[in-house]
């Protein structure tokens, strides 16, 4: 097993990445740290939904309080989250790179509104550099 490691140095640099050690978190209200905080990147990666959900409402993220806005990071908790999402917005919590949260899609009304703009803009112009020719 330790010869497969050292032979494959993508598997070796994941490994490293998953002992990576996190820094807890206190909650603000006590000075205390959630005990499902995870110690290590790889603990990051085993939470379920269920200490998610937990992890949020202890750092007074999944109900908004007075207390919410007072940490580095706000989470933006509502319901209906999928469990990615649940995950991204808690690892952007404490200070994970990768996790931000993906844009969402346009539609298609949205995408035909761009063009039109666009197309717009560009017959626009078009028309200002003939006039600029005649004159």
């Amino acid at each position: 097993m330790l010869s497969r490691i050292s032979n494959n140095p993508a598997l070796s640099s994941k490994i490293a990445e998953m002992r990576l050690r996190l820094s807890p978190l206190v909650r603000i209200t006590t000075g205390t740290v959630h005990p499902a905080f995870p110690p290590t990147v790889l603990h990051y990666w085993l939470l379920v939904e269920s200490d998610l959900d937990d992890l949020a409402h202890f750092y007074h993220q999944r109900t908004p309080s007075v207390w919410t806005n007072q940490y580095p990071q706000i989470m933006g908790w509502r319901g209906h989250l999928t469990l990615e999402e649940k995950r991204r917005k808690w690892g952007k919590f404490i200070g994970l790179r990768g996790c931000v949260t993906p844009q969402d899609p346009k539609t298609a009304d949205e995408m035909w509104e761009e063009a039109r703009r666009d197309r717009l803009a560009a017959e626009d112009e078009m028309m200002k550099s003939k006039r600029h020719w005649y004159h």
